[in-house]
């Protein structure tokens, strides 16, 4: 069983060990430390391989695991969060010098505005928005109902959007019109 556990604790850590990685960095913006937490997740689940119950995939148990394991972290430090690099992975792979500039403008504005709202509101919207993934497997994730991930993320767009009016990265006619 040890030698099966391995192998696919391995296979796991190649597939998702820098998306869960990128995941804490996000949530709490020190690498160093994102690091060390990454490495605990997949300790965690090497320990505790025997309770993955095949429920869910492995990707959202990993994140529940990664998830648990920052809450933990920032629980313990209690900082003021600002979020980077989320807009970036989804542009043009070879974007011209000044689209560059502008798209770290906007993912510096973006992660500021995200540091300013609640926890659970930046949460679903890293999950959802920016990683991706489904209602069910953020509800997995957060150990939430669908229905409170779907609340939840109806409620923080516009918080985040107001936010970012607030600190004058948006204009108010962006949002309303």
């Amino acid at each position: 069983m040890s030698d099966h556990r391995d192998r696919e604790i391995l296979v796991w850590y190649e597939e998702f060990n820098e998306p869960i990685f990128k995941y804490i960095f996000m949530m709490i913006q020190d690498y160093q430390q994102a690091e060390d937490l990454r490495h605990e997740v997949f300790l965690k689940a090497y320990v505790h391989y025997d309770s993955f119950r095949r429920q869910s995939n492995p990707k959202t148990w990993l994140y529940s695991i990664a998830h648990n394991i920052t809450i933990d972290f920032i629980r313990k430090r209690k900082p003021i969060l600002f979020l980077k690099e989320a807009l970036l992975f989804k542009k043009d792979p070879n974007p011209l010098p000044e689209e560059k500039i502008e798209m770290k403008e906007s993912a510096y504005e973006l992660y500021k505005a995200l540091g300013a709202i609640k926890d659970s509101y930046r949460e679903v919207i890293i999950l959802r928005k920016i990683k991706e993934f489904s209602i069910e497997e953020t509800a997995e994730v957060l150990g939430w109902s669908e229905s409170k991930v779907k609340s939840t993320l109806y409620r923080a767009i516009p918080v985040l959007e107001k936010q970012l009016v607030k600190e004058g990265y948006l204009l108010e006619e962006t949002i309303q019109g």
